[in-house]
């Protein structure tokens, strides 16, 4: 077999892109950059204790467990007495941008894919490609384009977590009845109408399981974040492997671990998956219909 020299092409390519593309990326940089402050900012505008009861309120709210929610409030007051709450707040930023952008580069894409079979079959080997590929192999890039700092480690976190709301967006649309979808279209409904009343509220389950991988994907690379300079609890636990600091490297993961099992529980919980109806939990009543008044007798003649 001849030598197609793939790593050197692809090297040339990366080489184009960052000198004739420079300042696209450095655009991209500073939108990034803002998004994170902004959130930053705004998980850190109460106190940290304020900051656990709004958590535990919103985590009651979804779930309507109290001993769950109070379980979840315990570990956030852990991470706070470990002093790690502004790197949890970093982590915090970074998963819920890396999320917001995930989700609307595959929410559409899904859309896209349940309705067109050649986008389909396009996007499929891609996302295969994107879920099997090292991270470290499309971090190397990142840096060159975004240098190093929050953004490369954010992109990185972005590519990784798409795959998963691509593919369970479409497998929910694909997954509604044709019956129901035929019903509405006899009725009048166009295909806008069809997508936005029936297919989406039916495939809601699935696209909500879609933003709880996203979630735990992106808050899987919080060391990979740290790797390439990164805040938050990724260099936390970085700094602590490289200097051998085992305290350090156990509260840095402890840390993770309350988040991830937070955020699980709270996006699972708002897809329908755990959540419970307690007795004392406030039901909508039903509300009451007048009944037609009765026919007034004919007259007559």
């Amino acid at each position: 077999m001849p030598d197609l020299r793939i790593g050197e092409r692809g090297e040339s390519v990366i080489d184009f892109m960052t000198e004739h593309l420079g300042g696209f990326f450095d655009l991209l940089k500073e939108v990034l950059n803002l998004g994170l402050r902004t959130v930053y900012d705004a998980l850190t505008a109460l106190t940290p204790v304020a900051m656990v009861v709004v958590l535990v309120v919103v985590a009651l709210l979804a779930t309507r467990r109290v001993l769950l929610s109070v379980g979840l409030g315990l570990g956030l007051l852990l991470i706070q007495s470990m002093d790690l709450w502004a790197e949890t707040m970093q982590t915090m930023a970074s998963v819920v941008v890396a999320t917001v952008v995930a989700l609307l580069i595959g929410i559409p894409l899904g859309i896209w894919s349940a309705f067109d079979p050649v986008v389909r079959s396009i996007l499929r080997p891609v996302l295969d490609l994107m879920q099997t590929l090292p991270v470290f192999v499309y971090l190397l890039p990142t840096i060159l384009f975004f240098g190093v700092g929050d953004a490369p480690g954010l992109v990185a976190t972005i590519v990784f977590s798409v795959p998963p709301a691509v593919r369970l967006t479409q497998l929910g649309i694909n997954q509604v009845d044709a019956e129901t979808v035929e019903a509405s279209v006899a009725f009048g409904a166009s295909r806008r109408e069809v997508l936005r009343e029936v297919q989406l509220p039916l495939a809601m389950p699935s696209i909500m399981t879609g933003v709880n991988q996203v979630i735990m994907l992106a808050l899987s690379m919080v060391v990979v974040a740290g790797l390439v300079g990164g805040a938050g609890l990724g260099g936390v636990v970085v700094n602590a492997v490289q200097g051998l600091q085992i305290a350090a490297s156990i509260e840095g993961g402890l840390a993770v671990v309350v988040i991830a099992i937070y955020l699980d529980r709270v996006t699972a919980a708002l897809g329908g998956q755990g959540r419970a109806e307690p007795a004392w939990w406030p039901r909508r009543r039903p509300t009451a219909r007048l009944a037609p008044a009765p026919a007034e007798p004919a007259a007559a003649a």
